[in-house]
């Protein structure tokens, strides 16, 4: 106990006292460096139990101001702070609550020019951001520099935590390898969230800093738990390393994704990206009684608009029936079209199929979204 000043004896005497944590982990907690990106509604909780946990330096990056509309779900601040830097009202608040810690506001935006300059100083990075051009960014700076990330997502209702890049494991882009269209990806703004989950998955998101910084359990490496807080269900996925997305030079291309154009789209052996055009096509051609559609989507999405003829499984259903063996409507024989609303629960339905031998798959990469606004007299409701 002799490594711990009097205060912090006594600040961090549950974890001093803990069976298979102790002063060691606490002391890798307390010499740790993290850098939380977006002190939003993942950043907010996770922040919270950072300090409390005692993670010695902490690095907030966000570059926006307290609204109204953040304190649904963002619960570090209050009325009182609208219209101030998030990231200073943050550190100033954080500190009184563990001033045992050091707390360092970086009040500007993370871009290309200055993330490497902001990330190398820490020892992994928490992502709290909403978009995809700051997601690749944050990934491919990490791998730039060899640092664990650890990434949290939220929509509506569902959340995904996984931690990405951790001793040459996979990394973002082994899950996406390439962006959506920007304009097919909502943000909590445009779609909405459930003012609670955010505050679940920035838990886990710091749950999963503490447990690779103390080195303790089984980090999410290598591994997507998916969230339903509707159902309140939870599943993961296994993720397998791509090393061509360990091979990055620079954050060039990066700078295509933060002005909204999108890199060309990667291929697998068995896995397709389509864009509607390409479906349109498929569905016109002789082969058309060979090919089916999957929308993975919830029932009352597929209520609002759906692509005629389309079979349906919900992703949570599909992946709680695999791998013993895929729904009997999907005939495996034939080529499959799997579509969602943006590409992004489509492709875990394709990588999920993938995984127990199908061949032939297709994902219709802007989803119904980008269906509906390319063909709107072909899609279908109620």
């Amino acid at each position: 106990m002799n490594e711990f000043t009097a205060a912090e004896r006594v600040q961090y005497q549950r974890h001093l006292t803990l069976k298979g944590f102790g002063s060691a982990a606490q002391k890798k907690l307390n010499s740790g460096a993290v850098a939380v990106i977006g002190a939003g509604g993942l950043g907010c909780p996770a922040l919270q139990y950072l300090v409390a946990a005692g993670v010695g330096t902490i690095g907030i990056v966000d570059d926006d101001f307290v609204e109204i509309s953040n304190l649904q779900r963002q619960i570090l601040f209050s009325h009182d702070d609208i219209g101030k830097p998030k990231a200073i009202i943050a550190a100033e608040k954080l500190s009184k609550s563990n001033p045992l810690i050091k707390v360092v506001p970086h009040a500007q935006r993370l871009t290309i020019e200055n993330a490497l300059r902001l990330i190398e100083k820490y020892d992994l990075v928490l992502d709290g951001t909403d978009n995809f051009a700051s997601r690749y960014l944050i990934n491919d700076a990490c791998v730039l520099l060899e640092k664990p990330l650890i990434h949290g997502s939220i929509n509506q209702f569902e959340g995904m935590v996984s931690t990405f890049n951790l001793n040459g494991g996979p990394t973002y882009r082994c899950l996406f390898p390439d962006p959506p269209d920007p304009h097919s990806a909502p943000t909590c703004a445009e779609a909405g969230v459930l003012g609670v989950l955010p505050g679940i998955i920035g838990s886990w998101q710091a749950m999963e800093v503490i447990k690779v910084l103390a080195g303790i359990g089984e980090p999410l490496s290598g591994k997507v738990m998916l969230y339903d807080a509707l159902n309140h269900k939870s599943r993961i996925l296994n993720l397998k390393l791509n090393p061509e997305n360990l091979d990055i030079r620079e954050l060039s291309e990066t700078a295509c994704l933060c002005s909204g154009i999108s890199a060309p789209r990667a291929q697998t052996d068995t896995i397709l990206e389509i864009s509607e055009e390409e479906l349109l096509q498929m569905l016109t051609e002789k082969t058309k009684p060979n090919l089916q559609l999957l929308d993975v989507r919830e029932d009352w999405e597929r209520r609002q608009a759906r692509i005629e003829l389309s079979i349906h499984q919900p992703l949570g259903l599909l992946l709680d029936a695999l791998p013993i063996s895929a729904p009997e409507l999907i005939d495996s024989s034939k080529d499959l079209v799997v579509y969602c609303k943006a590409g992004i629960r489509s492709r875990m339905a394709c990588e999920a199929l993938q995984s127990i031998g199908f061949q032939k798959l297709y994902n219709l990469t802007n989803g119904m979204d980008g269906w509906g606004r390319k063909f709107p007299d072909l899609v279908s409701s109620g």
